[in-house]
């Protein structure tokens, strides 16, 4: 069984919450998808950071999201936004710190920046600004790069990495 079967559900489960579900809609305002950005923000700079660190994004050329995400907080809000960061993502951010092991960093970037390779390009269509945080130079050559460094013993990891998104989009809802 393939990574992406062993996490369906999961999957399935962060498409379905109202979060996601608005975010696809077309229907979400300048400021709750600048409030999302904002929290996205934060955890692609530990995840990224963390990625860096051991060595994993150096063949992965123009997958990093954190200076795009930036840069469209920046267009939608400006710099002095006064959006704070969610206890959820706060937590995220914490267990992104306290994960040594590159195998558990791949399966987070598995989880994200391919929801940003294959989703990311449904969600640019719909959402307020140029949508920095889902252009990619060379799409599918990311993806390919990506699906090369992922193995089914991700899983566990990668569920963890949904179960985090999803939270994060609770809570935006119940803002």
């Amino acid at each position: 069984m393939s990574l992406k079967d062993l996490t369906k559900e999961k999957h399935r489960d962060a498409e379905r919450c109202a979060f996601s579900q608005k975010l696809i809609s077309g229907d979400m305002s300048v400021h709750d998808y600048a409030n999302y950005l904002v929290q996205m923000g934060y955890v692609y700079q530990i995840l990224e950071n963390r990625a860096y660190t051991l060595n994993l994004l150096q063949d992965l050329p123009g997958i990093a999201r954190a200076y795009s995400i930036q840069k469209d907080i920046v267009e939608l809000v400006g710099e002095d936004h006064g959006l704070t960061y969610l206890p959820s993502t706060v937590q995220y951010g914490k267990y992104l710190e306290s994960l040594k092991d590159p195998k558990s960093i791949m399966a987070h970037l598995y989880v994200r920046h391919m929801g940003d390779l294959f989703g990311g390009q449904i969600i640019a269509k719909k959402v307020p600004g140029s949508g920095y945080f889902y252009q990619f130079n060379d799409r599918d050559r990311l993806i390919f790069l990506v699906r090369s460094k992922i193995t089914d013993d991700l899983a566990d990891e990668a569920l963890t990495a949904f179960d985090c998104s999803i939270s994060i989009m609770k809570e935006l809802m119940s803002e």
